[in-house]
């Protein structure tokens, strides 16, 4: 009978990622994360060809895990790009590796920054729609002028320089929606 595997590939994705969630991208080595996991580099090897290979699997759970946090993600706004926009910054607030993995990394596997946001969930897509319901006549134009903000927005949160609350946010969103629409 074959000897059963103990350090699974699901279990080294898992362990990485979590090491990339708390402690950021490069801190996913071979050593360290066999250390976490306690074992020596060879399984992490025996399933990846390297450590890119699995740098980019971990890429790929961050997209989901955004867009997972997107959807569940609760507000009471009507406003078009505003519950985008809360969500946004409050991840980089609760998930600031993971936000500067996704959305601050050169590499980005020859995606936008539009396809990331809009991601698996169609997060942008949804938001122009709503912005034409709402009867804006340049929904893109309104996307780039409110993303330039909400871009500035999470990545003061991540310099500890933001301070607004999430009404103080949703009023200066709010102004920009209607500036424009």
């Amino acid at each position: 009978m074959a000897r059963k595997e103990l350090i699974t590939k699901d279990k080294i994705l898992e362990t990485a990622f979590e090491l990339a969630r708390t402690e950021g991208i490069e801190s996913v080595t071979a050593r360290k994360l066999a250390a976490q996991i306690g074992c020596s580099t060879q399984p992490i090897f025996r399933v990846y060809a390297n450590m890119n290979e699995l740098c980019t699997e971990i890429y790929e759970k961050a997209i989901d895990a955004f867009g997972d946090y997107y959807e569940s993600f609760r507000s009471e706004v009507d406003t078009p790009f505003i519950h985008l926009g809360l969500a946004y910054i409050n991840y980089a607030k609760e998930e600031k590796r993971l936000f500067q993995l996704l959305f601050q990394s050169e590499n980005r596997g020859e995606r936008s920054l539009y396809e990331l946001l809009n991601g698996k969930s169609g997060a942008v897509n949804k938001e122009i729609n709503r912005a034409v319901a709402a009867g804006c006549q340049n929904p893109s134009g309104l996307f780039m002028k409110m993303w330039i903000f909400i871009y500035g927005c999470a990545c003061m949160v991540l310099t500890g320089d933001y301070d607004l609350t999430e009404e103080e946010t949703v009023d200066l969103l709010s102004d920009i929606f209607k500036s424009c629409s």
